[in-house]
């Protein structure tokens, strides 16, 4: 089944993959690209966290999604579209909490609220355990990798999203799944990439 993938990374880090259990946190715009990307890569497990329904003004983003699952709750399409290979899907219908109550190995961001991220980056911690955080507002995106860094530094306030153009949506969902494999794989350091399209393709990466 993963025998192209496998011409990648080798035997023995698809091994690594298969034992391994992911929780996304969001599954909207980020999410849907996120869950539909990893979903069939041979991870053990991925945990989907949501308490959402869909909405019409959501489609056009979240691809996974069409107007007879108007609705519904988010999570619960989402683990239905993405369940097609040997992975257990788990769809938790609540909001992310950080009394939580699972064993993962990475947490990814996908969601566009800095307090969930806080809370994210203080359960991450409890349970030294590494989180993406994804972020895309208009013509920009921001994929970071936190580990011991708080996250409290770099979101030092709310904010309230901006529009968001599906393009840069499944380009930052799809570089934040790449992360997340790499990670998975490799034990990556902690870093922040920085996307902006608005006029000429700018690509800026910061370690912390």
């Amino acid at each position: 089944m993963f025998r192209r993938q496998v011409e990648v990374i080798g035997e023995e880090n698809q091994k690594i993959l298969s034992h391994k259990t992911l929780l996304i946190v969001g599954c909207g715009g980020l999410g849907n690209i996120i869950a539909t990307t990893l979903g069939c890569i041979g991870l053990k497990k991925i945990y989907l966290i949501d308490f959402d329904k869909i909405e019409i003004h959501n489609i056009h983003r979240q691809f996974q999604f069409n107007k007879n699952d108007i609705g519904k709750y988010k999570c619960e399409i989402l683990k239905k579209k993405i369940d097609r290979c040997n992975t257990k899907i788990v769809a938790l219908n609540q909001k992310f909490s950080e009394n939580l109550d699972i064993d993962i190995d990475l947490i990814i961001d996908a969601t566009d609220n800095f307090e969930v991220r806080k809370k994210i980056d203080k359960f991450a911690k409890s349970k030294k355990i590494p989180w993406i955080y994804t972020s895309v507002e208009e013509w920009r995106a921001q994929i970071g990798i936190f580990k011991k860094t708080s996250f409290n530094v770099f979101a030092t306030k709310n904010h309230t999203p901006k529009g968001q153009l599906p393009p840069m949506v499944n380009l930052a969902g799809s570089f934040a799944s790449l992360l997340a494999l790499k990670e998975l794989i490799f034990d990556l350091d902690e870093q922040l990439f920085y996307l902006d399209f608005e006029k000429n393709f700018l690509f800026k990466s910061f370690t912390f």
